[in-house]
């Protein structure tokens, strides 16, 4: 079997640490592989898969001979995409820079892999919690064309990295020992403000926008469009953060054009690839961050009618943000990119 020489941009933070987690899971057949990071993280070294590899400086040179650039995400990738595809490499982004660019494919393999052929160099992993909401979306499309989704996310602190991540583990460490809590990364590290998240919800994820959503919750308006190939579907969006360490969770309403009846969606969900659906709220069973964090699959569940609308359904989905919604997405497009002789 052949194999690739891969760059991985970002590779000491939380995406790019489940990146090299994968590919040892997977058996990714990588020849080569070089880690790259800012200045700041150059030099540390990094064992993987029995060998020691130290993480090098980006630069427009860095990509030399490189095949698959998988890049982590931040504003690395807008600097270092152009040199990485001037060089040969396919790039298949995590960040936001490249996603709603019309030449640009915005893949979720299981939804749209057809549009991986369009690549002019950069592929784009959409945003995390657009992931795991078309996840469970997408065979419920293919049974009748959905007309509007209402959604609210409960997003967990790995949605902003290492940072929020160990935010949230000193905050309950000061509360534990009864030390004054403090805030300094959510819900955005450079807002003036910063909130309390342990013990606490904060209704804002990303920055403000001039029509009073913010920018996650825009990017899974315009996100969804564009994945589904439909302009007219109407979506909106309320996007929290909450105190929890990784794994988001969403609550979903989806009116529908016709009928589709709680059995058909349980059997749709049932059939689709990436999918476990966990749905019997008698016996308490049903998808939470608990039991999905680590996991690569999005679990659905409490599937019921909604009885306000003529063709409407709830459903409750959760998908590790750092598997499924980043590392594991892009890992799987180039997957499926190798399976099909798409990397020359």
């Amino acid at each position: 079997m052949r194999k690739y020489n891969v760059a991985i941009l970002g590779a000491t933070g939380a995406v790019g640490t489940e990146f090299l987690k994968l590919i040892e899971e997977r058996q990714f057949p990588f020849a080569n592989l070089k880690l790259l990071a800012s200045k700041r993280s150059a030099g540390k070294v990094i064992p993987f898969m029995g060998k020691d590899y130290t993480v090098e400086e980006t630069t427009d040179d860095s990509f030399k001979d490189v095949e698959i650039a998988l890049f982590a995400g931040g504003a690395a990738s807008k600097q270092f995409a152009p040199a990485a595809v001037k060089a040969g490499a396919v790039v298949i982004d995590n960040s936001s820079a490249f996603r709603m660019a019309p030449e640009v494919p915005l893949v979720v393999p299981e939804v749209n892999p057809q549009a991986i052929a369009r690549h002019k160099g950069i592929i784009a992993n959409p945003n995390c919690s657009t992931i795991i909401m078309l996840m469970a979306l997408k065979p419920l499309y293919d049974l009748s064309r959905i007309r509007r989704i209402v959604v609210s996310t409960y997003q967990a602190v790995s949605g902003a990295g290492k940072d929020g991540m160990q935010e949230l583990e000193d905050q309950m460490a000061e509360i534990a020992a009864g030390k004054p809590v403090e805030a300094k990364v959510l819900p955005v590290g450079k807002l003036p403000k910063h909130f309390q998240i342990a013990g606490n919800v904060i209704p804002q994820i990303d920055v403000a926008q001039d029509n009073l959503y913010t920018k996650e919750e825009m990017k899974m308006v315009n996100e969804t469009k564009k994945i589904l190939d439909d302009n007219d579907l109407r979506v909106t969006a309320t996007t929290v953060r909450v105190p929890v360490s990784r794994s988001h969770a969403e609550s979903v309403n989806i009116e529908f054009e016709g009928d589709v009846s709680v059995e058909q969606a349980r059997e749709a969900l049932t059939k689709f690839p990436g999918v476990i659906v966990k749905d019997n709220l008698v016996e308490q069973e049903y998808p939470m961050p608990l039991f999905t964090s680590g996991k690569n699959d999005v679990e659905v569940g409490r599937i019921r009618k909604d009885y306000s609308i003529e063709h409407g359904l709830n459903l409750w989905c959760c998908g590790d943000q750092i598997r499924k919604g980043a590392a594991l997405n892009a890992l799987q497009i180039a997957e499926y990119m190798i399976q099909h002789d798409m990397i020359k």
